[in-house]
């Protein structure tokens, strides 16, 4: 491999990478989730139907369990707080809260069910049938298709680690997000902003803004804090996939102390 092999490798696993963020930040937290996006009708049914396909993970238990963080962060019904099992431990944490409540989703149980009223589409048929390893199945043949062809036995394992990169993503941010950097904002939990993070997962570090203004479409507070997934928001919002809702943003610091809030409950749907 020379150096044009490895400028290779490194754009495909950032488009990979980014493409995992594209449906995790924005469509999944900021939309789905605390409707700080209004999804055009067919966007939303587009994410809905390959939400799982795309990142390994359905959006309606994703968002089911980021809701149930929220009314629980640090708690100890927190489903991913590093208050409960440490730094490290949060790694099979999240995966493990992750299984319980999409199997409690596919069953149709009332208390979860009660979580995700807005969202009037079934868990992805894929967990439905017990078959949720197919599209690891699929990145992984079309990373060793890339290998193949290319004969850039790198390229493949750089577009399967960029695609399928949100454990490490996730982990980041419920782990750090909740245990190391600053805070703005006086809230009722351990959510930090950890700067490294931010940079690194499109402004998901930013955990304790978040906190603050859980249905703020941006993150960032002050004008130095990194939040690129507001970026990408507002470049989707001029192409017309979707409509930033102003009326929720995170208030610009005006030089006062940042005052002191109480997480605000989690909402129901978007409009």
């Amino acid at each position: 491999m020379n150096g044009k092999d490895y400028l290779i490798c490194l754009l495909v696993f950032l488009g990979g990478y980014s493409l995992n963020l594209l449906y995790i930040t924005v469509f999944y937290h900021r939309a789905l989730t605390h409707g700080g996006l209004v999804l055009k009708p067919a966007v939303r049914s587009l994410v809905a139907k390959t939400g799982n396909w795309v990142t390994g993970l359905d959006p309606k238990a994703w968002t089911c369990m980021h809701r149930i963080h929220h009314a629980e962060a640090d708690s100890a019904d927190d489903p991913h707080s590093p208050s409960n099992v440490g730094i490290i431990g949060v790694a099979m944490e999240q995966l493990r809260s992750y299984e319980r409540i999409l199997v409690q989703l596919a069953r149709h149980e009332p208390e979860v069910m009660a979580v995700v009223p807005d969202l009037d589409f079934e868990v992805s048929w894929l967990n439905r049938k017990k078959v949720w390893y197919l599209p690891y199945l699929l990145h992984v043949a079309i990373g060793v298709t890339l290998s193949l062809t290319t004969g850039i036995w790198l390229l493949g394992v750089a577009y399967f680690v960029g695609m399928m990169s949100h454990p490490v993503q996730g982990w980041l941010v419920n782990s750090f997000g909740h245990a190391v950097g600053s805070r703005n904002f006086d809230t009722p939990d351990n959510s930090r902003n950890n700067h490294v993070v931010a940079w690194l997962v499109w402004g998901e570090g930013l955990q304790n803004n978040h906190h603050a203004y859980p249905g703020s479409p941006r993150f960032s507070y002050r004008w130095w804090e990194a939040d690129f997934g507001y970026v990408v928001c507002r470049a989707l919002e001029s192409l017309g996939v979707l409509r930033v809702r102003r009326e929720k943003l995170l208030p610009r610091p005006s030089g006062a102390p940042a005052p002191k809030r109480v997480a605000e409950p989690v909402a129901g749907p978007a409009d």
